[in-house]
């Protein structure tokens, strides 16, 4: 049984932002925390876009380890971290709740997912300094 915090990546569709959340969290903070994503509208499958670019910048294949999931499918979470969906999240139990605001890539140019991307891997590596300290 692991004692590492497990930190939930909470999106309406849990399709694109908060899976590449759960992705770099375990891709950069495994070690620290463990990384769930869920929504509260589960899709059938990832965005795509998501996938690819998540693919080509850091050789992560998401659909193999990942699938949108329903926040009752997760287990219970130290913290909560919002991706900025502008609606009023479900209350999840937790110990430390923040909101990350980002916008949504869906739909937008391969630039505008990389600025997500890049704004996901730089909370990911902030969060996992703060809870090392």
């Amino acid at each position: 049984m692991s004692n590492k915090p497990k930190v939930a990546f909470i999106c309406i569709h849990n399709s694109c932002r908060s899976q590449i959340a759960e992705a770099l969290g375990k891709y950069f903070a495994g070690d620290i925390f463990e990384s769930y994503s869920a929504g509260t509208e589960a899709k059938h499958k990832i965005n795509q876009d998501a996938v690819r670019l998540m693919k080509e910048l850091y050789n992560i294949d998401m659909e193999k380890t990942q699938y949108s999931k329903h926040i009752d499918e997760i287990p219970p979470v130290d913290i909560v971290i919002t991706m900025g969906c502008n609606v009023e999240c479900p209350y999840l139990p937790c110990k430390h709740r923040e909101d990350w605001g980002l916008d949504d890539p869906t739909g937008k140019s391969d630039e505008e997912f990389k600025k997500v991307i890049s704004t996901i891997e730089t909370k990911i590596r902030e969060l996992k300094d703060r809870l090392k300290s």
